[in-house]
């Protein structure tokens, strides 16, 4: 049992570590075992600033929230709860070994980018894998 815990706290610290690295002004919270992250994301000029939640939790999918400016309702590729969908699992399995700071926070941004598109035009130009909501709810878990 220590040993699994000083895994997941160090792990926890590599997360920390490579998000501070590459987005200093990130702000963090460790509250049991998860991770929690809080920065502002600029993905072009011409576009707002966002203010982005991800919340580390080891090897299950990170979950990533636009705290603001709000999203609209329903907005295309997020789930239930508000989180974004940034990938499915047929394309990617996400583990605790791989790094927030560069895999989620560019999908965040690419999401960003995205829906920024799609408010303006009504089309999400990234590739979309079709899925049912069912799936959408086995993966939230």
């Amino acid at each position: 049992m220590v040993k699994n815990n000083f895994h997941t706290s160090n792990n926890n610290d590599k997360q920390i570590a490579a998000m501070k690295h590459f987005y200093p002004k990130c702000t963090y919270i460790k509250r049991e075992g998860q991770v929690i992250f809080t920065f502002w994301l600029k993905v072009l000029d011409s576009l707002p600033e966002y203010k982005v939640k991800i919340i580390y939790q080891g090897n299950l999918r990170p979950k990533v929230f636009v705290l603001s400016p709000k999203i609209v309702d329903q907005a295309k590729h997020t789930y239930k709860d508000g989180s974004l969908c940034l990938y499915h699992d047929r394309n990617f399995k996400w583990s605790s070994s791989k790094l927030i700071a560069k895999n989620i926070v560019g999908w965040t941004a690419a999401w960003i980018y995205f829906y920024e598109y799609w408010l303006q035009t009504g089309k999400w130009i990234a590739k979309e894998v079709p899925h049912s909501l069912q799936q959408d709810k086995t993966l939230m878990n």
